[in-house]
């Protein structure tokens, strides 16, 4: 099913769109026993979950890769970012697996998402977004607002711009930009990524968020996957897509 216009427009002003059961609940099943199985603890046995918080890295198993190509997905890539304008998932990754603690959540504070590694390997982020077409949240658990949702700000992606416009393709580092987009982003009302299995959230590229701590009982799988861009933003297009959209909204204020 195409996202709506209303979803579209809702992308371009919040930054981000939520598309429910994007995949199907047996994948979701399948995918979620094989990261139970590569951290080794029993999802019946709490006495396994050792540890807050657990990162696997990519995933490419057919399971995954059936999660991250349904007819849905696809179509919404297309519609977000353009035909022929983004690279085809093998797979998902990471996975920021939060397990209930009383504990401050580890590798948690507002941030964009980085981009391209520049000259010296440093990561940045440029206004032209290169390399990175969408951020995206998979649920492989049930999330409640206790179940350590990421927090979005919302509409905080039409914030970056500004501080990237003057800096041309080079960009800016990625540390420098978080701690200028942060502050400036902080009147944002918050949102929380929450959810079921299946359910998928699409990201603008510089929408500024944060992974929170975990006070339910179930511990909540997610990945957090990038869609990378064949080419770098078109901002002089006179169709823009709705990434470009915001961006030169974000700009052009």
């Amino acid at each position: 099913m195409a996202l709506t216009a209303n979803q579209l427009e809702q992308f371009v002003e919040e930054g981000f769109v939520k598309l429910e059961r994007a995949f199907p609940e047996n994948v979701g099943q399948q995918c979620r026993r094989e990261l139970w199985d590569a951290i080794g603890c029993d999802p019946s046995d709490r006495s396994t979950w050792t540890q807050p918080f657990i990162r696997l890295d990519s995933f490419g198993t057919a399971a995954f890769r059936a999660a991250a190509n349904t007819p849905p997905l696809l179509e919404a890539f297309d519609q977000l970012v353009g035909v022929g304008r983004w690279i085809v998932l093998t797979g998902l990754g990471t996975f920021p697996l939060r397990f209930p603690s009383t504990e401050a959540p580890l590798e948690a504070g507002w941030h964009v998402e980085a981009s391209f590694a520049g000259a010296q390997r440093e990561m940045r982020v440029n206004l032209r977004s290169r390399g990175r077409a969408l951020l995206m949240l998979f649920l492989f658990s049930e999330v409640s607002s206790d179940d350590a949702p990421t927090q979005v700000r919302v509409g905080s992606h039409l914030d970056v711009p500004q501080f990237l416009k003057s800096a041309g393709d080079d960009g800016v580092a990625w540390m420098t930009l978080c701690q200028q987009v942060v502050p400036a982003s902080a009147r944002r009302p918050i949102e929380l990524a929450t959810g079921s299995l299946g359910d998928v959230y699409l990201c603008h590229p510089f929408l500024v968020h944060t992974g929170t701590a975990h006070r339910g009982h179930t511990p909540r799988f997610m990945a957090q996957t990038p869609l990378r861009s064949i080419e770098p933003l078109d901002l002089d297009s006179p169709n823009p897509t709705p990434v470009e959209r915001a961006v030169i909204i974000g700009r052009d204020r």
